[in-house]
Parts: structure tokens; sequence; C-alpha cells
């Protein structure tokens, strides 16, 4: 018998029958809480852990409730994953039905939004409940394809008895997150299924790799988009005096005169033109342009500084946020697992973190600081205004709050930073501390 998950990948790919055996031994030991030979593959052992304090019955043949028709076209209409659909059918529907596979993509959400493929695993699928509209989250149906791959944020394979839910013990299934190449946010997951005996060794890299095509294909579709709206600007700008930037709807930069150039302007949602402050700019008269804003800065007197309250929302496995409120209104901002691993990090250290501390917590390694100080220059284009440097920090005017998890393992689950790892195995009695029962924990100042 195999005693490590590598041998179990072996086994996995050379004698699929006997992997679901053993694995099946394995699943059993570990849920009664004895150790198991072979002992679960990392990835699957975290998963299982996240699934168990989501309360999911192992045992139970679950019937996710699917969404309605409405729901799902709305999802798909505003899913930026609709661009890349030709990538993934062309990189991965012919895998699917010569190997009897069906592909889904879901959005981030774990919310299955297309399916296509086998049709007799098409009724197989839908004779699990897992149709169009299915939830694929880990704590809704346990470790999957679609909903671990999101929460990891990385590649997954999931074979037979590796599904937490034993009505998935007959499926093998592989997922792999896609991103927004322009911030790191999550869009969704791309999954190849099918019965465990169509199990193919290279089928995880397969769909890593056209996750990444399709993440390169948004990116091109960005820059063209730019260009485009750049092309408009440009004229425009020209004719102005003064400071100006054109950008898209989401604020990232085609043109820009009379002031430095930033690769991106944080805007409120919903934005409409008119005369608005912006966190980084202060008031400004706003006017739309196809696609995108004008936005020119005034010559106004700074405001008096006032107190601003920040929170740090890092409550969700899978979306982080700050939010800002103060002098300029409030605004919120997602972030990308980096920064949201920064901004926590400073957080707790209120006093400051010099660029090799910083690196320190984030990588073990003090040496780090250009890492360090590329990303808090990237910070700093949306936060900027809130933070002082030398050491980083949040400024003193600024009241922190940090919206936690209710258990310490499911805070920034996907992070292996020395820093956040600390902070996990530091909460007393295996809980954060909470002002109430929202689980708030506020950051003071400290000297």
């Amino acid at each position: 018998m195999p005693h490590s998950p590598s041998e179990v990948t072996r086994l996995i790919a050379t004698d699929a029958a006997r992997a679901a055996r053993v694995l099946g031994e394995a699943r059993a030991s570990t849920l009664d809480g004895r150790p198991s030979k072979p002992a679960p593959r990392p990835a699957i052992l975290e998963s299982w852990g996240r699934t168990v304090r989501s309360g999911v019955d192992p045992d139970h043949d679950f019937r996710s409730d699917l969404l309605g028709r409405d729901e799902v076209e709305r999802r798909r209409r505003t899913s930026r994953l609709r661009h890349v659909l030709p990538v993934l059918r062309e990189g991965l529907l012919s895998l699917a039905d010569t190997a009897q596979h069906i592909m889904m993509v879901a959005d981030a959400d774990a919310r299955v939004l297309w399916r296509e493929g086998s049709t007799a695993v098409l009724r197989k699928a839908d004779g699990h409940g897992l149709g169009i509209g299915a939830d694929w989250r880990e704590e809704t149906v346990g470790t999957n394809g679609i909903g671990t791959p999101l929460v990891s944020r990385r590649p997954v394979q999931v074979f037979s008895a590796e599904h937490f839910v034993r009505a998935l013990h007959p499926w093998t299934c592989t997922g792999a997150p896609i991103t927004d190449p322009r911030d790191g946010r999550l869009l969704g997951a791309v999954d190849i299924s099918g019965p465990l005996e169509t199990l193919h060794p290279s089928t995880l890299a397969l769909v890593d790799s056209v996750a990444k095509l399709a993440q390169a294909r948004l990116r091109d579709l960005h820059l063209t988009s730019l260009e485009q709206l750049r092309a408009v600007a440009a004229p425009v700008l020209a004719r102005l005096g003064g400071r100006a930037v054109a950008v898209d709807r989401d604020g990232w930069t085609a043109a820009v005169t009379g002031m430095p150039y930033t690769s991106r302007v944080a805007l409120p949602k919903p934005l409409s033109p008119g005369r608005c402050r912006l966190p980084a700019l202060g008031l400004c008269t706003v006017e739309p342009m196809p696609a995108g804003w004008l936005i020119r800065p005034t010559a106004d007197p700074a405001p008096a500084p006032t107190a601003t309250h920040i929170t740090l929302d890092v409550s969700h496995p899978r979306r982080w946020t700050v939010t800002v409120v103060g002098c300029a209104g409030s605004w919120t901002h997602e972030l990308t697992p980096r920064h949201a691993e920064l901004l926590y990090l400073l957080a707790l250290h209120r006093g400051g973190r010099s660029a090799s501390a910083l690196a320190d917590d984030m990588f073990g390694d003090p040496a780090r600081t250009v890492t360090v100080r590329a990303e808090m220059s990237r910070v700093r284009r949306y936060l900027g205004a809130c933070l002082d440097h030398r050491p980083y920090r949040f400024t003193e005017r600024a009241d922190v709050e940090v919206l936690l998890p209710g258990a310490p393992l499911d805070l920034l689950p996907h992070s292996v930073a020395p820093g956040v790892v600390r902070a996990r195995a530091a909460a007393p009695g295996g809980r954060f501390r909470d002002d109430g029962p929202s689980g708030h924990e506020r950051a003071e100042p400290t000297a």
C-alpha cells in the first residue's frame, strides 16, 4: 500500500479502481480521527478541514439549489468569463468528448454558468442535481473540482473518495481558477469532470494551461479596449488645458495630460457625471466618454485633515475588500490575495513595518524588499492617502477595523505568508477576539 501523497498520485494514474478503494479507506480513517495510510494529499486534507468546519455531512446525497434561468442569464451577461468561452472550448471540449467528460465554467460564487460535453455524463450530473446554476461551493458540496480551486486559488484534481461527499465518489474532477489579469480578482473556475475510470494523469496540467490561456485572452482584450479609448481620448485631452485623465469604466487609465501617470484611478460605484471627490485626486469634474470617463481635477483647496475610518474585510474565504470613509466620502476596493495579506499584516502592526520586516512576514525572507516595495507602490495607488512609509503603516489619523472569519483557519485560507500563518496559530482558544456577534475585530493604533 502506498504511504505518501506522491505514491497516491502514481497509483491513481496507473490503477484507478484500486486507488478508489485505497482512498475510500483513507477517507474513512481521517473522518474518524484515526491516522491513515496513505495520508490524504495536502490540498485535499486542507479542503476536508474547511468542509468539516462548514458542517457538510459527508454521507448526505446533496441536492444544491439551482439558480433560476433569469439569474443565470444575468450572471452570464455580467461575467468577464463570457469573453473566454471560445478559448476554454477549444482547449478542453475535444478532451471532454473523447474521454467521456464534461466541461463546466463557474463564476466566483461557484455557480455553474456554462456546461458542455458528453451527453451521457451530462445526464449523470443532472441526476445529482448538478445542472446549470448549481452551487459548487465547498461549504455546500464539500471538496470538489470547482469550489476547492476557488478557495485555494490553485489547480486541483479530486479523485473518487477525495471528494468529501460520498455521492461524488464515482467522479473525477479537475479544476483551475481563472483570475482577472488586471488586478488578480477571482472571476471563477473551469472544471473537467467524468467517471473515475476515465482519469488521465495529464488532465491537471491541461486544465491549468487552458485557464492561463483564458487569462492571457482577457489581458489582450483589456489592452485592446484601452487602445480604443485612447484613440478617442487623445484629441480631447490635446484640446484641454490643465490636468485630465481618461479612464475606462473600471478606472484603468487610457490617457493622461498635465499630471503624473497612474495605471488606475479608484472610482466609487456607482459613478455619475458631475462633480465628486475621488480618493487620489480630490474634487473632480466627471464627464462620460465611450466606454469610460473623462476626469478633470479642480484646483480647490485641500480639506483639513479629518479622521478616516478604514474597514479591512477578510471575513470571506475568496473575496476581500478595503472600505474607506472620510472627508471625501466613502469607497470600496476589492483586494488581490497579495494586497489582502499586506494590509492585514499592517493592521496587525499599527506601529509600522519596515520593508525587510514585511518581506519576512510575507515570504520568510527579509531580503525580498524589492518585491514588497513594488507591491506597496501598487497599494498606494488606491490607498495612498491612508498610508505612511518609513515604516509602512496606516496613517495615525486612521481608525482601522478588521472583519475576521469565525474560525482562525478560514483567515486568508490561500495564504502561506509566515505572518498570516502565525496569526492563525496565535488566535486564543482557536478563535479570534471579536467585539460582538458580527465578528469584528478593531485594530487600535499603537505607540
